[in-house]
Formats: C-alpha cells, sequence, structure tokens
C-alpha cells in the first residue's frame, strides 16, 4: 500500500489534484448540509451580512480561489502546492456550489434552476477524477510496453467522453455521468437514443423534424411517469428541497 501511494500518486505527481478534489468533495457536502440548516432554522448558523447586503459562500470561494492560485503560481515547494490544492478545492465547492446564482445574476438557490450548481459540481468532481486517473494510470509507468497501454486507455476516455458529451446535449447528463466514469454503455444508450424535449440537441436538431419531437415526447412522459419521483426524491436528497421562494 505504502509503495502504490508513493509510486503511482506522490512521484507522479498527483498528490496536489487528489487532495483538490477530496477538499472541493468534503466542502460541498459540508455547505449544503449548512444552507440547508440555516434553511430550516436549526444548528448554530446564520446568513452573513455586511452593510445589509447578504454575502453569498461564493464570495469567499472566490477569495480562496484566488489565494490558491497566487501560492501555485508562486512556490516550487511540494508543501505549498499540496496546501494550495486544498484552498483551491475549498474554494471551487464554494463557488460551484452557488453556480446557477452566478450565471441567471439572481438568488435561485433553492429554486428549480438552483440545481443546476449541483450538476456542475458532480461534472467538475468527475473531471477531477479522470484528470487523477488519466494523466498516469495506477500501475502504468513510461516503459515502452506501458507507454502503448497508457494510449489505448486514453483513447477509450477520450471516446467515452465524447458519447458522454453527446448524452449531456440529449438532455441525459444523469446518463453521460455514468456512462464516462462508471458503466460506459448507459452513456452509449442514451447518446444512440431521441433527446430529451427542451435539450440543445432538441433545438438545434428537431426543430425540422417533429416526428422525432414527438417521439422524444412520448419517452419523456414514459420516463416521468416511472421514474420522475424517484429522480426528485434523490435530487431533493442531495440538494434540498426546491420551492421558488428563494433563499
Amino acid at each position: 500500500m505504502a509503495d502504490w501511494w508513493r509510486d503511482d500518486i506522490v512521484d507522479a505527481g498527483k498528490l496536489p489534484l487528489l487532495l483538490c478534489l477530496v477538499a472541493f468533495i468534503v466542502t460541498f457536502v459540508v455547505t449544503r448540509l449548512i444552507t440547508r440548516m440555516i434553511r430550516s432554522g436549526r444548528g448554530p448558523f446564520s446568513n452573513n451580512s455586511v452593510g445589509g447586503v447578504h454575502i453569498h459562500h461564493v464570495v469567499p470561494g472566490l477569495v480562496l480561489m484566488v489565494l490558491s492560485g497566487l501560492v501555485a503560481l508562486r512556490t516550487e515547494a511540494d508543501g505549498w502546492l499540496h496546501v494550495a490544492g486544498v484552498v483551491f478545492g475549498m474554494g471551487l465547492a464554494l463557488v460551484l456550489d452557488e453556480f446557477a446564482l452566478v450565471l441567471h445574476l439572481d438568488d435561485v438557490y433553492w429554486e428549480e434552476q438552483g440545481r443546476l450548481s449541483v450538476d456542475v459540481v458532480f461534472v467538475l468532481a468527475a473531471v477531477l477524477f479522470l484528470a487523477i486517473v488519466v494523466g498516469s494510470p495506477v500501475g502504468i509507468d513510461d516503459g515502452d510496453d506501458d507507454l502503448v497501454t497508457r494510449i489505448v486507455l486514453i483513447g477509450v476516455v477520450v471516446l467515452n467522453l465524447g458519447v458522454a458529451v453527446l448524452a449531456a446535449l440529449k438532455g441525459k447528463l444523469g446518463a453521460a455521468l455514468v456512462g464516462a466514469f462508471v458503466f460506459p454503455l448507459v452513456g452509449y444508450i442514451a447518446a444512440v437514443r431521441v433527446a430529451r424535449p427542451g435539450s440543445p440537441w432538441d433545438h438545434k436538431r428537431y426543430e425540422a423534424h417533429p416526428r422525432k419531437r414527438e417521439k422524444a415526447a412520448r419517452r419523456e412522459a414514459r420516463f416521468d411517469a416511472r421514474w420522475r419521483s424517484k429522480v426528485d426524491r434523490l435530487q431533493d436528497f442531495v440538494a434540498g428541497p426546491s420551492t421558488g421562494d428563494g433563499r
């Protein structure tokens, strides 16, 4: 175990990125727990205001990202790079947890649009994990045979990512994430099937094809009847119930 950690994580230069990923996930989870406690009026936490202006946590998140970036640019010491990785991950989580607020320039944290922030967090976490794995896959060094293995692995990952992007454009973000990082077949199935109504693919490709749009609407209705309540419960568990009344 110690040899694996040293060879595949530390010596491969992946420790700062791994620390960033861990800090990102932990900070997001803690932030969501705190905001839900504030919303329900439980616990010792409360919204922060300065001069009557509510300070969203995207603000300290930006400060942490700037500070960690400056540290990473200024130092070559491994210890400070590790600190920068942790601080950057924390700041990134705080910023992306309010991504929808920044996008809409409106306080939509607890509204339906606010769930976009959670989607973005999951996508970024998956990308960070991919960066750790692809940069220097576990058990693969720089030998000729291992180099071929690495090229093949990267090719497969790039193909799966391309399919996942297509699935996401068709409005199937969950299937895209599962297909890219867990079970590729899910992404391929989602990519070849018709797009969901209202997705970017629907707007661009189905406008002149009413039959495909009707087929997509029928499939969406069947999906809603069978799975929508389960998906909504999962989203509520992660992001909190949306109310439409702001934060």
